[in-house]
């Protein structure tokens, strides 16, 4: 297994790259990781940015790890996703609804803007 993307702490936020392809294989390790940063910020943690700007398959298994952060963020903490608006990324968030419960912006630097 790849080594977990590591964190860019920004003003106001932490930003977590995801990678090209998020499917059965790696869910569970990226959700694993996304709440290992997610627990070593808590009481800190304003908004988690996730970056599927760079992603080209997302499978329903994308879905339930965001969905699952989602879940177990802190109720203080904003969880936003930045995604290319052609990419398959966004074809599932829509597909799914979870874009009506999940910010999902067509660019990164708006996803991280305070």
């Amino acid at each position: 297994m790849p080594l977990f993307p590591s964190p860019r702490d920004l003003p106001g936020c932490t930003l977590l790259a995801f990678p090209r392809e998020i499917d059965l294989l790696n869910a569970e390790f990226l959700f694993l990781g996304t709440m290992d940063v997610v627990d070593a910020r808590r009481g800190r943690l304003r908004r988690l940015v996730l970056d599927l700007t760079g992603t080209d398959f997302m499978d329903s298994q994308g879905v339930r790890v965001i969905s699952d952060v989602r879940g177990r963020l802190p109720r203080s903490s904003e969880l936003r996703v930045a995604a290319r608006p052609d990419g398959a990324a966004v074809r599932v968030l829509e597909l799914t609804g979870l874009r009506r419960d999940v910010p999902v912006y067509d660019c990164l630097a708006e996803a991280v803007a305070a």
